[in-house]
């Protein structure tokens, strides 16, 4: 399996459109890999991390560098 993350970048997507590409991106991931997500839209705060609940996926990561939202998922089975 391959260590660093795939990465999505969804930077100057608005609602749904960042969840959307993520949904389509951990659904090509096999379980246990990770994906890293840069987005500049703030719902992703919200979004994210109930996308993660919802589907068992592991949110291993959450900061923010300026205006962008930087995320690390692992994808639950």
């Amino acid at each position: 399996m391959n260590n660093s993350p795939r990465e999505l970048d969804a930077r100057g997507l608005r609602c749904p459109e960042p969840v959307m590409l993520l949904h389509k991106a951990m659904a090509e991931l096999a379980n246990g890999e990770c994906l890293r997500v840069i987005a500049t839209d703030p719902t992703t705060e919200r979004d994210i991390p109930q996308f993660c609940r919802f589907l068992g996926h592991e949110l291993m990561e959450h900061t923010q560098v300026g205006d962008e939202y930087r995320y690390v998922l692992r994808k639950g089975v």
